[in-house]
């Protein structure tokens, strides 16, 4: 056994991907701690507690691998010489092979094991899509073991529109579509601003995009949960941008449209229009309280006859699945358990039998308060019946991308993707960032890691869903911090950021994946690479077909000055600035340095470098 930790960390951090060292911005070496090491290694699951421990869960999980022929999941690309997974069986043993392709298509064959044999070559050439292989070993020895893996085939780039392929440009305008005023919403951007400001950039501007910040569900409460870059759910949106006018249950419900024509209702209303700053929690209070009466319209007149619009629903609402019922279901809980404690506000202070989504308790609440559940699911049901033509308009206005969609880096780790998910997020530690000149103690962003072995057991499943729903209804999705696909990094619990170190992707399944949603979904995808790049992450995106991301605040020559435009390779989005970059008004005012000096990342001498 073991005598120490240090003959373990090497050849284990190397496995899980975990760096031992690493250079920052400024060319410094900075090396990991051991306790740093540990305390990652623990968090994938392996026993610290001592060498022995460590080496013992190691070699356990070491053995579950060697006893599984097949990996769960294989993700290939097209333009791979071979399409080839590897096989684990010893030699002489017979092999059942099925393999079930997406379209429905099957293909079998039996073979021999032969001697030195590590690899299965699998029927090509293959479609893109996603499939089903599965095994049954039947070795000279011992009984028959049967595996299963998710084979993803993927093409070699990701989607481009035409203009973009034939050496053309676009151009577009970026929005905050919350903070988007008119004389009609009800204090924020809603779907129908969105409509018409789309009409605007085709017509006025001549423009190919109208560019989001993401729309992901939030809690709306203020003065925390409302920022669009920290999302209660990335697989939901928020209701906020609703035009509850629009709804088409808005015109059979006359208490809703007495609710609305309500003079105190109206003056909330002007307020909310005048207001200075976004009232997120007073805007979702009169949007949410109408909604409900459209909703209990709803139920009357359609889900109680179950007419076609019901059905219509209840379809879209089955094809959403798991993701949306558990959603639904912490929404409602969320509620109630506020109603009944005014300070409960986070599910982790919710009883203990209610923050498991698996529980038979939360089961029993979701009975009892299937109409609420049921709720939830309308409002994202009614956002999806918006944001779809607003997308085909811009297609019949002529332009090549449409809307352009942010899909955030994290998740509120009191969220419900947290509640819900919770075995696919790391648990003791933090994302954030090392030291650089931005922030030089380095950052703690406060959310978990994504688990990575989680989601390779899944086959990539939710990773799918991520990309898939944020993609849905637009013609370009952007990844913030791109190189979240290539590594992130981890700061252990009770560590500071300083002491953290870098943990290390898939990134090349990651990228074909990507590739092959936005081949489906007909989106080019642009990856936010600012800040500290790891070698080979640019090259990997033009191979992959993916955009970079330039900012004139960043682009500097030797001298100083900003680079000219034609400096810029043709495979980039350029932008004046970004959500965590100072405004161009601030940046020429200098209130971005006034504002580091004041919150102390930025001393006097270097205020005046």
């Amino acid at each position: 056994m073991a005598s120490s930790y240090a003959e373990l960390l090497g050849p284990l951090c190397s496995e899980f991907g975990i760096d031992t060292e690493y250079w920052d911005i400024w060319g410094r070496h900075h090396r990991t701690g051991e306790d740093a090491l540990l305390a990652i290694l623990g968090s994938f699951g392996l026993d610290t507690s001592s060498p022995d421990a460590l080496e013992s869960s190691a070699q356990a999980l070491h053995r579950r691998t060697r006893e599984r022929p097949i990996d769960p999941v294989a993700v290939l690309s097209v333009g791979d010489p071979g399409h080839q997974v590897a096989l684990r069986a010893p030699k002489g043993a017979r092999v059942a092979m099925a393999l079930y392709l997406e379209d429905g298509r099957a293909e079998r064959r039996d073979f021999v094991v032969e001697d030195g044999q590590q690899t299965l070559t699998l029927p090509a050439p293959l479609p893109l899509g996603y499939h089903d292989l599965e095994l049954v070993v039947a070795p000279s020895e011992g009984p028959e073991v049967r595996a299963s893996q998710r084979l993803i085939v993927a093409p070699q780039k990701a989607w481009l529109p035409d203009v973009l392929q034939q050496g053309g440009r676009a151009a577009g305008l970026a929005v905050s579509l919350y903070g988007v005023r008119s004389t009609r919403n009800w204090g924020v951007g809603d779907f129908t601003d969105l409509a018409a400001l789309c009409r605007w950039t085709a017509n006025e501007l001549g423009a190919g995009f109208v560019a989001l910040n993401p729309l992901h569900a939030l809690h709306n409460r203020q003065p925390y949960n409302t920022s669009p870059y920290l999302p209660l759910s990335v697989f939901q949106r928020n209701f906020l941008y609703l035009d509850v006018e629009a709804v088409e249950d808005f015109q059979s419900s006359d208490a809703a449209r007495r609710l609305v024509a309500s003079q105190s209702f109206q003056d909330e209303l002007a307020a909310l229009r005048s207001a200075e700053f976004v009232e997120y929690e007073r805007v979702a209070r009169l949007k949410r309280s109408t909604l409900r009466l459209l909703f209990r319209d709803f139920f009357r007149k359609h889900w109680r006859t179950q007419s076609p619009r019901a059905r219509n629903f209840q379809a879209w609402a089955a094809a959403q699945g798991d993701l949306l019922d558990r959603f639904a279901i912490y929404c409602s809980l969320d509620e109630v358990q506020h109603l009944r404690d005014r300070n409960l506000w986070i599910w982790p202070d919710w009883p203990e039998p209610y923050r498991d989504p698996d529980s038979a308790a939360v089961q029993s609440f979701a009975r009892e308060h299937w109409r609420r559940v049921l709720f939830h699911k309308y409002l994202q049901w009614q956002i999806d019946l918006q944001l779809e033509p607003v997308q085909q308009l811009t297609r019949e206005l002529g332009m090549p991308i449409g809307l352009y969609h942010d899909l955030a880096l994290a998740t509120d780790r009191c969220g419900a993707d947290l509640w819900a998910h919770r075995p696919y997020f790391v648990s003791g530690c933090r994302v954030g960032s090392p030291p650089d000149d931005f922030a030089p103690e380095g950052q703690d962003w406060a959310f978990p890691p994504p688990n990575s072995h989680a989601h390779l057991e899944n086959g990539y499943r939710l990773f799918v869903e991520t990309i898939r729903r944020n993609a849905s209804h637009g013609g370009a999705l952007r990844i913030d911090h791109v190189m979240r696909f290539f590594r992130l990094f981890w700061i252990p619990e009770g560590m500071s950021a300083a002491q953290g170190t870098y943990v290390n992707e898939r990134w090349q399944d990651l990228l074909r994946i990507l590739a092959l949603e936005s081949v489906r979904g007909r989106f080019l995808v642009v990856g936010e690479d600012l800040g500290t790049v790891p070698s080979g992450l640019r090259e990997a995106m033009e191979q992959y077909g993916m955009l970079r991301y330039k900012l004139f605040y960043f682009e500097k020559g030797g001298d100083g000055l900003p680079l000219p435009c034609s400096s810029y390779p043709s495979g980039a989005l350029v932008s004046s600035t970004t959500h965590d970059l100072p405004t161009l008004a601030g940046f020429w005012a200098g209130r971005d340095i006034e504002a580091r000096r004041t919150a102390g990342i930025l001393n006097d001498e270097g205020l005046y470098l």
